[in-house]
């Protein structure tokens, strides 16, 4: 099975909605584990390349964020 066949394409639809900000924030402070930064699954890519095309983590989201929840 390739990494094609085995996309949930209602997760590739949610990461392509999701803002800058909300990207970064899970970037931040999503708990390991969760489907989006498994390196061995298609959506890791996925979510890395839209986060990158959008700025990736910037010093003004950062700010935003802070460092807690």
């Amino acid at each position: 099975m390739t990494d094609l066949e085995i996309l949930d394409h209602t997760i590739v639809e949610k990461i392509k909605k999701l803002t800058h900000y909300e990207m970064a924030k899970l970037w931040r402070f999503t708990p390991d584990g969760h489907i989006y930064f498994d390196s061995t699954l298609p959506y890791y890519k996925i979510f890395l390349e839209r986060f990158q095309q959008l700025g990736g983590m910037t010093s003004e989201i950062s700010k935003q964020l802070g460092w807690k929840k």
